[in-house]
């Protein structure tokens, strides 16, 4: 009897992986066969403290530094209102920099992620465009809940402006910038500059994640992937410090939550259709030119979460991706 149970639960279990590949394989067959990858396939969420555990140790795509770039660690000094700050710094090998700044923010839902995950586009934007990638090492929920996070992104900026002399920057040519979480830091941190009069030339918003309410809405009427729904709802819930809700009156707390947008930086915003944030995106790409902020608005077919990091250089749609942010960054801090 004892035989025939285990037998019984074995080809029940078997049933059940054989299913869920199935499944996940009809899922993945709604992403362009040029965008497939092998981490599609794997039913990745982070849901708890094991899970986070296991992301944390991962290695992401995006960690090799280019040889014609310097990349320094240093610390921005405390101050009254915040703590001290690690940041990488990213320039040039050769020549100075043309006095403009990008501060970079990794994704990674707040929870997850270091500077390292941007070595690559830092380094790009650096060499490329010969201007200061400034990359925050910022404090990481559910450990440091909002504000935490923000404050860190906030010091850098205000460090930057008050050593622009001794850095050669002109601090009129400030920008920020993050990719998903990043991306979501970035906007709240545009937002926090303006009502501060901290000076903001340019916000470049990567697939942001932008709004906690989409916890509270039905789920996409598609398969999204990388950075999934019940993913989504632990990123904000640990950052938030409780779970979504209707009314969140903290300000910054989520960049799509302000109802003021109104003399905010100009933005661009690029989000793939299969991204779990396009509804978020898209809406708050329209709020901001309702409000006369100007706003590149970039939806790119068949793209999911953080493709480009995948498959730039590889494919031409995502390299078009990258293009697009690097031409954005370009008009915005070295064109007249």
């Amino acid at each position: 009897m004892t035989s025939r149970r285990v037998l019984v639960a074995t080809v029940t279990a078997f049933a059940a992986v054989a299913s869920a590949v199935a499944l996940r394989r009809r899922a993945v067959s709604g992403v362009p066969p040029e965008l497939r990858h092998p981490v599609l396939y794997l039913p990745l969420h982070v849901t708890n403290a094991a899970t986070l555990a296991v992301g944390r140790r991962l290695t992401f795509p995006g960690a090799r530094i280019r040889p014609d770039v310097r990349v320094e660690r240093l610390t921005v000094p405390a101050d009254r209102h915040s703590p001290a700050v690690d940041v990488v710094t990213y320039r040039r090998a050769t020549g100075t920099h043309r006095g403009a700044a990008l501060i970079w923010i990794h994704g990674g839902g707040t929870v997850l992620g270091t500077p390292a995950m941007g070595n690559a586009w830092c380094g790009r934007v650096a060499a490329e465009l010969d201007v200061l990638v400034v990359s925050v090492d910022y404090r990481l929920a559910p450990e440091h809940p909002f504000p935490a996070g923000l404050d860190d992104c906030y010091r850098v900026l205000r460090w930057l402006h008050e050593e622009a002399a001794n850095l050669g920057l002109d601090p009129a040519r400030i920008a920020v910038g993050g990719d998903s979480a990043g991306g979501g830091l970035a906007a709240t941190l545009a937002q926090r500059a303006r009502d501060t009069g901290v000076p903001v030339r340019f916000q470049l918003l990567v697939y942001p994640m932008l709004d906690d309410r989409t916890v509270l809405r039905p789920g996409p009427d598609r398969p999204v992937f990388t950075w999934t729904p019940p993913s989504n709802r632990f990123g904000w819930t640990a950052y938030l410090g409780h779970p979504p809700r209707e009314h969140e009156d903290r300000p910054y707390a989520a960049a799509a939550r302000r109802a003021d947008l109104t003399g905010l930086a100009p933005a661009w915003i690029g989000v793939g259709d299969l991204d779990l944030f396009h509804r978020e995106d898209v809406d708050y790409a329209g709020r901001l030119r309702e409000a006369g902020v100007a706003c590149e608005l970039l939806v790119v077919p068949g793209m999911y979460h953080g493709a480009d990091t995948l498959f730039d250089g590889r494919e031409r749609r995502m390299t078009a991706f990258r293009t697009g942010m690097l031409n954005a960054l370009r008009a915005a801090l070295t064109e007249s």
